[in-house]
């Protein structure tokens, strides 16, 4: 982004805007690493720009995608987005990678892994660092669902790193959460299992093809039972368990129309509209949480108020309770 970007915010924000209601891939990527960026300057004028499209994109539909490592959601999301820019859909792929501890940077390159998808005209695909946000969702990943809204996509699919119940953070910004399976995870991944499954609106078991059928089809039973012993979810929903191989596109038309039931369901008893309103509440109340946190750190003395207590602490000359309630007292 260079520096006229910034110089000239009112000028560029309808530009942006503009170039968004357009469909322009240039404008579009320009809006997410603007939303993305940690500058105060861009900041603002992000703001700006999510508050003018806020309620003006495209009414898509929000699909999470995860499962645990090495179950191939990349391999499957290319399979069902070229499935569905075939029937004529414009489909945003944000897929969160695992971050670098110490760059923050990202790790893989879903570009390269869904190297078809990425070249299909009614596909975009944006790779992020997840960075430290909980679920390796990136902070910026809601803004960037309505600026692909207001780019005219239709479905949007976050597709995310997938390592446990932290995965709820994807469950509060979309519409339906697709839970990938292997048949004979172990016995170690129970938990995980568990934590995740009572989320999902779709349990799909991937590689269900050649030596591995079999084992796919008993898991299937396994997991259809074991569903049926969670409680029911709040869009009177029953989740269903299905096969699929995304190497061999199978399975891939069927998971679409169960998303397509859930849907048209869905709107018709309620729960869409009130699970969105839901979810925009949450977001406000974790912007304000974090906008606080924000402020409280960025007054001038605090790191050095805050670095003396440290020491206090440390050396038990001061309790945690306490140290906190001076800080607030300052």
């Amino acid at each position: 982004m260079d520096s006229t970007f910034r110089r000239t915010p009112d000028i560029h924000l309808q530009d942006l805007i503009d170039g968004l209601s357009q469909g322009n891939r240039v404008f579009l990527s320009k809006a997410i690493t603007l939303v993305e960026s940690k500058r105060a300057d861009d900041r603002k004028l992000s703001a700006e720009l999510i508050d003018k499209i806020t309620g003006t994109g495209n009414k898509s539909l929000r699909i999470g995608i995860t499962g645990v490592p090495g179950v191939g959601k990349s391999t499957f999301i290319e399979a069902f987005g070229k499935m569905l820019t075939s029937k004529g859909k414009k489909v945003a792929v944000l897929s969160i990678d695992p971050s670098s501890n110490r760059t923050r940077g990202s790790i893989l390159g879903d570009k390269t892994r869904m190297d078809e998808l990425s070249r299909d005209p009614n596909a975009f695909i944006r790779p992020s660092a997840s960075g430290s946000s909980l679920g390796g969702v990136a902070s910026s990943t809601r803004e960037t669902i309505l600026i692909c809204e207001a780019a005219g996509f239709e479905i949007i699919i976050v597709e995310t790193v997938g390592v446990g119940q932290s995965e709820t953070v994807v469950k509060d910004m979309v519409d339906y959460f697709l839970l990938l399976m292997l048949a004979g995870g172990g016995d170690e991944l129970q938990g995980i299992k568990r934590g995740i499954m009572e989320m999902a609106d779709h349990i799909l078991i991937n590689k269900s093809d050649g030596n591995n059928l079999e084992a796919a089809k008993k898991a299937k039973k396994e997991y259809a039972n074991a569903v049926h012993l969670f409680p029911p979810n709040e869009a009177d929903w029953t989740v269903p368990v299905g096969l699929c191989s995304a190497i061999e596109k199978t399975g891939i038309e069927e998971s679409w129309s169960e998303i397509e039931k859930y849907e048209t369901q869905t709107k018709s008893n309620g729960w869409f509209d009130e699970n969105r309103k839901r979810q925009l509440i949450k977001w406000f109340h974790e912007r304000l949480h974090a906008r606080l946190e924000e402020d409280f750190y960025a007054q001038q003395n605090i790191k050095a108020e805050i670095k003396k207590r440290e020491e206090l602490i440390s050396s038990q000359k001061l309790s945690v309770r306490k140290a906190v309630d001076e800080l607030f007292s300052i």
